[in-house]
């Protein structure tokens, strides 16, 4: 099995132990993205910037490996705190994911993310 590192234009890379994605064969598992301002580091003010930022980020990586949006099968999204901006949450992901089959997903509130973050987003792709 060879395991190759992806790293995409404009995908932040925390400098955590962990690889931005990683890909196997056909496959792309795409560490959590969370939605950083470039220039800061630190989350968007805004949920809705966040949530647009962490899906730039899955896009970015999964392009980096030669494909798109399209290829994503599962993502998982953790919002911080409650569900409370799940109906947000929903508005926003179907804008990306609005064609074909979308990917199967789970979604969990959590106590807390990295950096005081609202949401973050993790994802699978097959090429």
């Amino acid at each position: 099995m060879e395991k190759n590192p992806l790293y995409g234009a404009g995908a932040a890379v925390s400098g955590a132990p962990y690889t931005p994605a990683v890909r196997v064969g056909d496959m792309v598992f795409i560490s959590g993205q969370l939605g950083l301002d470039p220039e800061t580091k630190q989350p968007h003010a805004e949920f809705a910037a966040q949530v647009e930022g962490a899906i730039a980020g899955i896009k970015a990586l999964v392009e980096a490996a030669g494909g798109s949006l399209d290829n994503i099968v599962k993502t998982t999204i953790f919002l911080s705190g409650d569900m409370s901006r799940f109906a947000e949450l929903n508005a926003i992901y179907a804008a990306h994911f609005s064609e074909g089959i979308r990917p199967a997903r789970s979604t969990f509130a959590v106590a807390a993310l990295p950096l005081g973050a609202l949401v973050e987003i993790e994802a699978i792709a097959v090429l």
